[in-house]
């Protein structure tokens, strides 16, 4: 996983190490850096800034005789990169779960956001089943009043689980149907309520309208962002206006067990300082893995 990435850091170091580079060997190597960043499905400003700091990095390597330039290069790299993930920092959402029924009695609230066909509906279910069998009690809200069959899917889901649904008609206003999940959960004493929503286009004015009167009603302990990592660039893109918009406070990238590139990842940390919590891995409801940062970075810079 994540090779065309790992590829792209390996290549500058490489070239770094096998001679003193000039000017112009420099400009190429940082050229062909960034191209390989891009092709990596990692943001364009993500791979301008990154690009930037390789340059530094390299030139500084130039002056100082006495060091390996690869070495140079690779703890730079690794101070910014590390930077970057630090700055989002990490979640544990069973821990959260858990301060919060101790404290009040629940529930944690999370919400589910993103646009059309990333699998929200499926990473409920896979979250659920997550909280479950970590001793934790769930039900879900089927929020996605919108799309035809919605509702069905998270039920069935929720079924074959053993959670609740709460869940209204189709055309309700979905604020509604999160505030009723709320207080099921409050009435019942479940520790962590699910809410699914409809998928929506970053550029829809009127669903992130929406989307921000889920918000201000259910008032979510935590809000994910689901992205499709095979959409690589286009998820840095919806992440940054589902952001701006509305705001979230982690990510889950699904079908991660695909033949993806790596750059959503990164991209979507480094432009949004918010971080990873899960990645996708498959159908089953067990198919869910912590994003696991000192791994993904020393994958990429084989630390």
């Amino acid at each position: 996983m994540f090779d065309r990435l790992k590829q792209a850091f390996s290549a500058v170091t490489s070239a770094v190490k096998e001679k003193q580079l000039s000017d112009k060997d420099l400009d190429d190597v940082v050229f062909n850096f960034q191209l390989a960043l891009i092709e990596s499905d990692v943001a364009q400003s993500v791979a301008e800034a990154l690009t930037a700091e390789v340059q530094k990095s390299v030139a500084g390597s130039k002056v100082d005789r006495s060091a390996d330039p690869s070495e140079v290069v690779g703890e730079r790299l690794t101070t910014v990169l590390q930077a970057a993930f630090s700055k989002a920092g990490s979640v544990d959402l069973v821990a959260n779960v858990r301060e919060k029924v101790k404290k009040t009695g629940g529930p944690y609230v999370v919400l589910f956001l993103g646009i059309n066909g990333t699998g929200k509906t499926t990473t409920v279910a896979k979250v659920a089943s997550f909280m479950q069998k970590r001793g934790l009690s769930v039900a879900a809200a089927a929020g996605d009043t919108h799309r035809p069959g919605a509702i069905e899917q998270l039920t069935e889901h929720a079924g074959r689980l053993s959670v609740k649904v709460v869940s209204q008609r189709y055309g309700a206003d979905p604020a509604a149907v999160g505030r009723d999940g709320v207080l099921y959960a409050k009435a019942h004493h479940v520790d962590c309520l699910l809410i699914d929503t409809a998928g929506r286009m970053q550029t829809n004015q009127n669903l992130m309208e929406e989307m921000a009167k889920i918000v201000r009603v259910v008032k979510p302990d935590f809000r994910v962002f689901v992205a499709d990592a095979l959409t690589g660039n286009d998820a840095v893109s919806q992440a940054e206006l589902f952001n701006q918009h509305v705001g979230f406070d982690g990510a889950i990238l699904t079908k991660a067990d695909a033949d993806v590139r790596g750059g959503a990842a990164l991209s979507i940390v480094y432009s949004t300082g918010k971080p990873v919590i899960f990645l996708g891995m498959g159908q089953g409801y067990d198919d869910l893995v912590p994003f696991d940062t000192q791994k993904f970075l020393g994958s990429l810079l084989e630390l």
